[in-house]
């Protein structure tokens, strides 16, 4: 991440920041050639509001460049004088050619500031990267936002869809890995019994206060204002009609699913089915869902028990996807249908679907890099080990979440 701390009123930073800017696009904004790549951002310290935070960066001179992980950004500071620090100066970037060639040498790329061809290979090999996870974030983020849009333009709060709403909204309140969107759904809980109380439904104003209700709601803006943003990152696909939302909606039921406690996975399991069965509007996709969630006969009492029956859920909407498609001729080339593809584990050792003895078994979720280690070998899950991991008895198995900070940067 690059920050480029500026001062509005300094004619330097004026005259800079068209070059910062050519850079900026290369890597952010719905036309980026290398999305996700490189977050670039700019903070003006003429603005109040950002006092506190140039005050903890040391700024001694306008503009002034730093390089760095976002969490250390979002918690950090920045002190010149020592020497061990995760945040750096970028002394060599007074040029849009200067700062990419800068940033080549860091990430041992090779960008230029002409490249026009859409390449997301960089992104998709580092499936389980920490910059991976903040793009994943990102798109989760728009993910929720859409989906709130959408709920809204076809009006589908109603006396029966209501629960149902306010329980999902609990649920992120409690376990949405981006701090503004737990935040932003905290606002919109605060204030939902005023903007859609309980007894409206049997009432003769009820048509008037669902309408004063949806426009209220969208005054809310459930992951901040800024969100949504128009365009996806992680979710990219390589044509313009595939992945996105639909790829953002998995990513964000997967990422919930790692951060429950034991307790929690039924309900959580009930609030995510009953979610998708009122308000996700392919009606095909939704009664296919419903179907799947019906089919369970034993309440999840494990948190590993529901990642692993929505890991095997959305490998089985792919499956049906995946034969549609190739008759269509509508996939994405680039992001074949399994959940994770077995490019993303190319480095790890595949065992036989042998029925073989395993002791001890372990999973470890990272949002889209998901795979067992056992006996020192590392079994990435994707479509063909399913019939591999029916044999295994789920209470062998045992979650690893990821680090909260990599999940909680915002």
């Amino acid at each position: 991440m690059i920050v480029n701390i500026d001062l509005f009123r300094c004619p330097a930073c004026r005259n800079y920041k068209p070059q910062y800017e050519k850079v900026a696009r290369l890597f952010n904004g719905p036309y980026a050639v290398h999305p996700g790549v490189v977050f670039m951002t700019r903070v003006d310290c003429a603005e109040k509001i950002n006092a506190k935070l140039c005050d903890r960066y040391s700024v001694s001179h306008y503009p002034m460049l730093l390089w760095g992980p976002p969490s250390k950004f979002s918690s950090g500071s920045w002190d010149p004088k020592q020497n061990k620090n995760e945040i750096q100066a970028i002394d060599d970037g007074r040029t849009a050619d200067r700062l990419l060639n800068w940033i080549n040498k860091q990430l041992g790329s090779s960008y230029h500031l002409d490249d026009e061809k859409f390449e997301n290979e960089h992104v998709a090999v580092n499936a389980s990267d920490p910059g991976q996870i903040v793009r994943a974030v990102y798109d989760i983020e728009e993910a929720t936002a859409t989906a709130f849009d959408i709920i809204l333009t076809h009006k589908m709060i109603n006396s029966k869809t209501r629960g149902p709403l306010i329980s999902f909204f609990q649920l992120l309140v409690a376990h949405h890995p981006s701090k503004r969107c737990r935040k932003g759904t905290a606002d919109i809980l605060v204030n939902f019994d005023d903007l859609w109380p309980s007894n409206i439904w049997h009432s003769n104003v009820q048509e008037a206060v669902v309408s004063q209700g949806n426009i209220a709601l969208k005054d809310f803006r459930i992951c901040g204002k800024e969100v949504p943003r128009g365009y996806w990152i992680f979710c990219r696909g390589s044509k313009n009609d595939t992945r996105g939302f639909s790829c953002g909606l998995w990513v964000f039921l997967h990422s919930l699913s790692v951060r429950i406690e034991d307790r929690e996975s039924q309900s959580v399991f009930t609030t995510v089915c009953d979610f998708i069965h009122n308000f996700f509007i392919c009606e095909e996709c939704r009664q296919h869902f419903y179907k799947m969630c019906s089919s369970v006969s034993s309440p999840f009492n494990k948190t590993r028990d529901y990642v692993l029956w929505l890991w095997n859920a959305h490998n089985e909407v792919n499956h049906r996807l995946m034969k549609e498609e190739a008759h269509l001729q509508t996939g994405d080339p680039k992001y074949p249908k399994i959940f994770g593809h077995q490019s993303s584990c190319a480095h790890l050792v595949f065992a036989p679907q042998s029925g073989k003895t395993m002791k001890s078994i372990g999973i470890k979720m990272r949002f889209s890099n998901f795979w067992l280690i056992t006996m020192g070998e590392r079994l990435c899950l994707h479509t063909k080990t399913r019939v591999f991991l029916r044999m295994i008895k789920l209470s062998q198995l045992m979650i690893v979440q990821p680090q909260q900070m990599l999940l909680q940067y915002r």
